[in-house]
């Protein structure tokens, strides 16, 4: 099993890569997560890396953290999930959204990820549900929690500074909490929400 790569990033093209490790050229996939903390081409890199053998091919898939690797093991474990859906979870999700989904059942935020229908999301959370997250301890937790809280109060600031009523500003906040991780976000929905509604 090749379990991590040192080498010169040569090329980068979602969701391929190729790496230089000493002259052998590796080929790799990667969830975006990954991508967004790729250096420039040349660049030194290392990648944690999981092998996926098939009868037809033999795939190299490459992870910017130990918590994404472990995600897409775990992923890989679910019935009728492979390595192209799982990468799909990846790019779509965070680890921390992620487990915020299992956690709380939310099968509507894991249908907005290209490629997830309603039965495999809800396949997932059934069989995740009771398995503790990588990565993911109790500091964690709670730091996500924290951002969490902090988003969803600044949302309603700023929903309150654009003229919304604060019982209606916290009213939507708490519906949309668990479909967006940034205040930016669920002020976006919020306004789609409420646009149309009584200021």
């Amino acid at each position: 099993m090749i379990g991590q790569l040192t080498g010169i990033l040569l090329a980068k093209q979602p969701p391929a890569l190729l790496l230089d490790v000493q002259g052998v050229g590796y080929e790799l996939e990667a969830p975006m997560a990954t991508f967004y903390e790729l250096p420039d081409e040349g660049s030194s890199l290392t990648l944690l890396t999981h092998l996926v053998v098939r009868e037809d091919a033999q795939l190299l898939f490459g992870f910017s953290s130990l918590q994404q690797r472990d995600l897409f093991r775990m992923l890989l474990r679910v019935s009728g999930i492979g390595p192209r859906v799982a990468l799909a979870i990846l790019s779509g999700l965070s680890v921390q959204e992620f487990s915020r989904c299992i956690n709380s059942d939310n099968v509507a935020r894991l249908i907005k990820v290209p490629g997830i229908g309603r039965k495999t999301a809800e396949r997932v959370i059934l069989e995740l549900r009771d398995k503790p997250m990588p990565g993911l301890d109790a500091g964690a937790e709670a730091v996500a929690k924290d951002d969490s809280e902090e988003a969803r109060n600044d949302a309603i600031s700023a929903l309150i500074a654009l003229g919304y009523k604060s019982q209606a500003a916290e009213k939507v906040i708490g519906q949309l909490a668990d479909q967006a991780s940034t205040s930016e976000a669920l002020i976006r929905l919020a306004l789609q929400s409420l646009s149309g509604g009584t200021r």
